[in-house]
């Protein structure tokens, strides 16, 4: 997912947070840094519990071949 960092230098990461900080000023950056976590947060819980539910729910709906009954 960082992958493309490798790429970047120390000027780069530096303009690029220059351009962060000119755009939302000072006080800004904290909220947006805190609130982009959360959110990152909020998607990997949710990811996880679709996952660990998805096969529960899975092996709970999907009948076995025995369950099917006599065939035509």
């Amino acid at each position: 997912m960082i992958a493309f960092l490798g790429s970047l230098g120390a000027p780069e990461i530096g303009l690029i947070l220059l351009v962060l900080l000119l755009l939302f000023g000072a006080k800004r950056l904290p909220e947006l840094a805190r609130s982009l976590g959360q959110g990152i947060r909020e998607f990997r819980k949710s990811v996880r519990e679709m996952s660990e539910g998805g096969e529960d729910a899975e092996s709970r709906t999907s009948p076995k071949p025995s369950d099917r009954g006599p065939s035509a």
